[in-house]
């Protein structure tokens, strides 16, 4: 897992970096658990999500879209996440548990995913990502 938030005046800004796109995308699925739920979150329940778009970035953004959208219709706190992306195309096996009010409301309650200074880039060292959940 690498990944750190970023000072941000009103949104949570996260920097991830990651060797290929798929640890990329599974550190911002981590980030975004974390930032949302904290960190007690286990197994139990594994969910599967597939996600096709245009390009990287609204691949990225519709997914965690979809992470959040599952967490809050069927009350489900994920823990890890196997990611494949092939293309344009991502299939996520997804690990976690029902959410329990003790231990997963000390996060912040994230209210979308933002395209609003969405950069992924390649160089030398492998991929960084920038990117910012409204609070």
């Amino acid at each position: 897992m690498s990944f750190e938030e970023i000072s941000h005046t009103a949104d949570v800004k996260i920097r991830a970096r990651a060797l290929t796109p798929d640890a990329l995308f599974t550190d911002a699925f981590l980030a975004l658990m974390q930032v949302v739920y904290g960190t007690d979150r286990k197994d139990g329940i594994t969910k599967e999500v597939r996600i096709d778009s245009d390009n990287i970035e609204s691949l990225l953004c519709d997914f965690l879209s979809e992470i959040l959208f599952i967490a809050e219709v069927e009350g489900l706190v994920f823990s890890q996440a196997d990611i494949t992306i092939e293309g344009l195309s991502l299939t996520a096996v997804l690990s976690g548990e029902s959410f329990d009010p003790l231990r997963h409301s000390s996060g912040t309650e994230v209210k979308g995913v933002s395209y609003s200074g969405l950069v992924i880039e390649k160089d030398a060292n492998g991929y960084i990502l920038d990117i910012l959940f409204d609070v």
